[in-house]
């Protein structure tokens, strides 16, 4: 790419690039081999054990194995990390493969014992922390709580913003100041690299389901973190180990998905403010969540450029107006997930959030829509009479 500064909308499309010259093509291409030829015994053995210790394929001994690397998952890597303005990026099986290997990189592999958590968190995120499946302790904390949490043996500390499902704020800064050198993950997955970048504000590691928006389009499950070459190495070797690393047809989805990531992003993000700010108006909807509307920090605008496609509401109706607005909506589909070119709107409480500790799990009156690329007005008229018809059922329960 140019050695000039590029604008994002420029390195979301050209960057991961680099050799495509060299091959003669002007697509991605997709390297589906699950094993590669070997020059010799002690040239592959160096590229296994380079690979499988986190480190890159040798030239001389070749990728050898796809469960340590392949071309095709490398240029989506090279491509991510030059957005998020890393040196690196590790790209996984699913959100939850990355957020796994992040967790015992930073804890049991690094002799460490302790994460702190920001809450709220992603529903998938909490229950693993609280489970204890990876045998790490958590303590869950508020952001003006992080260095009070804080032990000789915390190896991590995670945090989403905006968080899921009701789009809490938390100031990235902030918490690496008071993290004392603690590594801290930030889940980017709501404002993509297009809206914020957490390395830039001492984040050691930028996190994505990369299923969502930068997918875009419902069809792969990924995950991917940003991160120092250091934290890469890391994060590779338990992608080795483990076997999660992402398939080269979902890199491939995910490189091409890239390219279309700011304009997806600009026009849902529009249209989402323009719905949050209708839906403040509706006598049916209690509450609106939305980054920037009652953003006292001045978080949006500073650590954040912009609001994102995402808005929960709490119904005036309660748990009963909540369900029978997923079951009177049209254009919306009810469905988990989020980020693609179609509206879609969830119950948390009762889904992507219902293995979270009742004391964390959020409101069943609350329901959580993600905005697509359909026409603003014809989402604004589903979700209205689709409000009416919840407020009505309430008004009756």
């Amino acid at each position: 790419m140019s050695d000039l500064p590029l604008h994002p909308d420029t390195v979301a499309v050209h960057a991961g690039r680099g050799d495509f010259a060299a091959l003669g093509v002007h697509a991605a291409p997709i390297d589906l081999s699950s094993t590669n030829p070997l020059p010799d015994i002690l040239h592959g053995g160096d590229s296994y054990e380079s690979m499988a210790t986190g480190g890159h394929p040798l030239p001389e001994g070749g990728n050898v194995y796809a469960r340590l690397w392949n071309p095709t998952v490398a240029r989506f890597e090279e491509a991510l990390a030059e957005l998020e303005h890393a040196e690196a990026a590790v790209a996984f099986s699913s959100g939850m493969a990355a957020t796994t290997a992040a967790i015992l990189s930073h804890t049991t592999a690094a002799g460490k014992h302790h994460v702190v958590a920001v809450r709220p968190l992603y529903g998938g995120t909490d229950h693993l922390l609280d489970s204890g499946l990876l045998g790490a302790e958590v303590t869950f904390c508020h952001e003006a709580e992080v260095g009070a949490s804080l032990r000789e043996d915390t190896g991590l500390i995670v945090l989403e913003t905006p968080a899921n499902p009701t789009l809490d704020l938390v100031d990235i800064a902030a918490v690496v100041a008071q993290a004392q050198g603690v590594p801290v993950m930030v889940d980017n997955t709501f404002a993509t690299p297009l809206l914020q970048n957490p390395l830039d504000l001492g984040a050691a590691m930028s996190l994505h389901s990369a299923t969502k928006y930068i997918g875009g389009h419902g069809d792969v499950i990924a995950g991917v973190i940003a991160c120092s070459e250091e934290t890469a190495r890391a994060l590779r070797s338990v992608r080795a180990i483990t076997g999660a690393l992402l398939h080269p047809l979902g890199a491939y989805l995910l490189h091409r998905g890239l390219a279309t990531l700011p304009v997806r992003m600009q026009a849902q993000q529009a249209a989402a403010h323009e719905l949050a700010l209708r839906l403040q108006q509706n006598a049916a909807v209690a509450e609106v969540f939305y980054p920037g509307f009652d953003d006292a920090r001045g978080i949006v605008g500073g650590q954040m450029r912009g609001g994102g496609a995402m808005v929960s509401i709490r119904l005036a109706g309660g748990y009963a107006a909540a369900e029978a607005l997923t079951g009177a909506v049209r254009l919306f589909t009810h469905a988990v997930s989020l980020g693609g070119v179609d509206s879609l709107l969830q119950h948390p409480a009762a889904l992507t959030h219902r293995p979270v500790a009742p004391e964390a799990r959020p409101g069943a009156d609350i329901v959580r829509l993600s905005i697509g690329l359909e026409n603003v007005e014809d989402l604004a008229a589903d979700l209205e009479q689709a409000l009416a018809r919840a407020a009505s059922v309430a008004a009756m329960a």
